[in-house]
């Protein structure tokens, strides 16, 4: 199978498996502690002048939707999944919404701020540039952009490491850092390679950091 073929079908197959756990995603996505994840939101907030408008993409079932709407800004919520977006709607009815993936989103200059949590470590590595120059074109003018992924610093990289040979020895086209046989697709780079793509696609870095097990944060500047 070439690696094009492959990657379509690792991304289908991680929107269907979105759909099916969406009824039980909240109490799934309870079990880790996310505290790094509230504090970097509350400063990303603190940024952010009143009445703002914020893009969540992924919002998923809307988890840190209380915390965009507490401060009185306006929210767009985006998922590929349609069961993702059925919870959060069911949640937040006065919350627009609009079914899109992160390598589709079209929009130009109209958001202030924008957050992308927990939904990095799905994309591809071809993907990645792509997806931060959609949340660049999205953004205003020295607009904002918090987002976290999942690094190789921030993983057993002995793990990876065995994940990666068992992909190769199943005849997968895989990257090193890619992790097929996760529940969904997971592909973990290494916080400079972040750091360079985030550059690339025209963000000044103003803060970064490592929170609970897995996650990475990165807060930015559109320039």
């Amino acid at each position: 199978m070439d690696r094009n073929t492959w990657l379509k079908e690792m991304r289908r197959d991680c929107e269907e498996q979105y759909d099916r756990e969406a009824p039980l995603y909240d109490e799934k996505g309870g079990v880790y502690s996310n505290i790094a994840h509230q504090q970097f939101v509350q400063e990303f907030l603190d940024l952010l002048p009143q009445n703002s408008r914020i893009l969540d993409a992924p919002c998923g079932t809307g988890r840190y939707l209380p915390f965009l709407l507490a401060k009185g800004h306006s929210i767009v919520g985006i998922d590929q999944s349609q069961g993702m977006l059925e919870r959060a709607k069911a949640k937040f009815p006065t919350v627009q919404f609009e079914k899109s993936g992160l390598q589709e989103m079209a929009y130009r200059e109209v958001f202030d701020g924008a957050i992308c949590m927990d939904a990095m470590e799905n994309v591809s590595p071809e993907d990645w540039s792509v997806v931060l120059s959609n949340f660049h074109r999205a953004l205003k003018e020295h607009g904002y952009f918090y987002f976290t992924a999942e690094t190789i610093e921030n993983a057993d990289e002995n793990e990876i490491k065995q994940a990666f040979e068992r992909a190769q020895q199943a005849g997968l086209p895989v990257v090193y850092g890619e992790y097929p046989d996760e529940e969904v697709y997971h592909y973990h780079p290494t916080e400079q390679q972040v750091k360079e793509w985030a550059q690339k696609a025209g963000f000044e870095i103003l803060r970064e950091g490592n929170g609970e097990i897995w996650y990475y944060h990165i807060l930015l500047r559109k320039i």
